[in-house]
């Protein structure tokens, strides 16, 4: 199972709760945060969407 991430670089634009919205959510603080790694070509697809690279996927 591969590793998602979000670094500290998140603006929480809300790109990757589009993309993948059973992967991310965005948190209380308005940061993404990871909800569940199932869908490993969700989070790459919303790792290519972000525009400030923040989410990482091993």
């Amino acid at each position: 199972m591969a590793k998602i991430t979000v670094n500290d670089s998140c603006i929480g634009c809300g790109a990757c709760t589009a993309v993948a919205p059973d992967v991310f959510e965005l948190g209380d603080e308005g940061l993404a945060v990871v909800i569940g790694e199932d869908n490993t070509d969700g989070a790459k697809e919303a790792a290519e969407s972000c525009p400030v690279e923040a989410i990482e996927v091993e």
